[in-house]
């Protein structure tokens, strides 16, 4: 029997063709209109949509025009780059990158691994902790394409890997040459946050996610698909390895859409607050990226920045993400070498 050949698709969700209105309005429809990123009743979330599509586009492509570069969005450009990179620590396996709603999209990604002669696809989703919005979109869309398939692929799926040393020891390795030199008086540890709804949904008891007292620190024996739990073990490993206190950070929740209850501390009224009470250096990294995108380059360095120094803050200091560092790339591809029952032979 020959030996199986390895498809490895790194998943994430996109970015639009052109930071113009529209592309950016195209690109927003196809996500917003997915039920998992808004788990609304389907005339409501519709209704929704189509609200946000009268001036949400040109606000959002004037976000991504600070934000591009020549080669086009940093969420893609970073993809390819870990990629190329992955491609060199792992040499038997095929790898590609496929978005949910933008390009590469992932239909065209696995198509391209089959006549590539891929005989197993391995699924790795770009996101660190687990949340429907994201992880269980890009499998959902992932599932679809390989069902209809004639010859259906197996399939495996790499894990959430938010606690995973590899991935940690990554964070702390990059973040901490920066914080040394920077030496913020405070650090903010910021993740996309999500409607509470959406983590009562997710919890299989319905007594635990946000019913229990310190519900976090428990989680595996209650909910171990919790988005906010994940987000909190995430945040210790990597404040444990850089030897802060609990006074020295708060980790919160950026990107609030809409009036529904949504997880805290709210990342844009916690930077106002430190601002006000006179923090003068202050710190941020977002474990939830892998990449830099929009939600760290412009929602946290341009709009937290802004919000900090007007609110009567000092300095301000985004920490870039992981993105395609040496470091990381070795740590993924150890990750990705761990999940494959059958082991790809790492580069000499």
């Amino acid at each position: 029997m020959p030996p199986e050949k390895y498809g490895i698709l790194l998943m994430n969700t996109g970015s639009p063709d052109a930071p113009e209105t529209a592309p950016t309005r195209s690109y927003l429809n196809r996500f917003l209109s997915d039920p998992r990123v808004i788990d609304l009743p389907t005339w409501k979330r519709k209704l929704l949509v189509s609200l946000i599509l009268v001036t949400r586009p040109a606000e959002s492509a004037h976000a991504y025009s600070q934000i591009w570069t020549d080669r086009g969005s940093p969420l893609v450009f970073h993809a390819e780059d870990l990629r190329d990179g992955l491609r060199k620590e792992l040499p038997d396996a095929l790898i590609e990158i496929g978005m949910a709603y933008g390009r590469p999209f992932i239909p065209d990604a696995i198509h391209s691994l089959v006549k590539q002669g891929a005989t197993r696809i391995l699924l790795a989703p770009l996101f660190p902790q687990y949340a429907s919005a994201t992880t269980g979109s890009v499998l959902e869309c992932a599932y679809r394409v390989i069902g209809e398939m004639p010859n259906v692929l197996p399939s495996t799926v790499l894990s959430p890997f938010y606690e995973h040393p590899a991935y940690l020891d990554a964070w702390a390795t990059l973040s901490k040459p920066h914080l040394d030199e920077f030496k913020p008086d405070h650090i903010l540890l910021s993740f996309h946050g999500l409607p509470e709804r959406q983590i009562y949904k997710c919890d299989p008891s319905g007594s635990h996610c946000l019913k229990k007292e310190n519900c976090c620190e428990s989680y595996l024996d209650g909910n171990p698909h919790c988005y906010r739990a994940h987000c909190a073990a995430t945040t210790r490993g990597i404040i444990e390895r850089l030897g802060l206190s609990e006074d020295d950070y708060t980790f919160v929740f950026q990107s609030k859409l809409g009036r529904d209850p949504w997880l805290t501390p709210a990342a844009d009224e916690t930077v106002e607050a430190l601002g006000r009470k006179g923090v003068k250096r202050l710190a941020m990294l977002s474990p939830a990226f892998v990449a830099d995108c929009i939600e760290t380059i412009e929602e946290l360095g341009i709009q937290a920045k802004e919000s900090f120094e007007e609110s009567g803050g000092g300095e301000f200091l985004l920490v870039p993400s992981l993105n395609s560092e040496e470091v990381w790339v070795k740590a993924f591809a150890q990750i990705l070498r761990e999940t494959i029952p059958e082991p790809v032979t790492a580069s000499s």
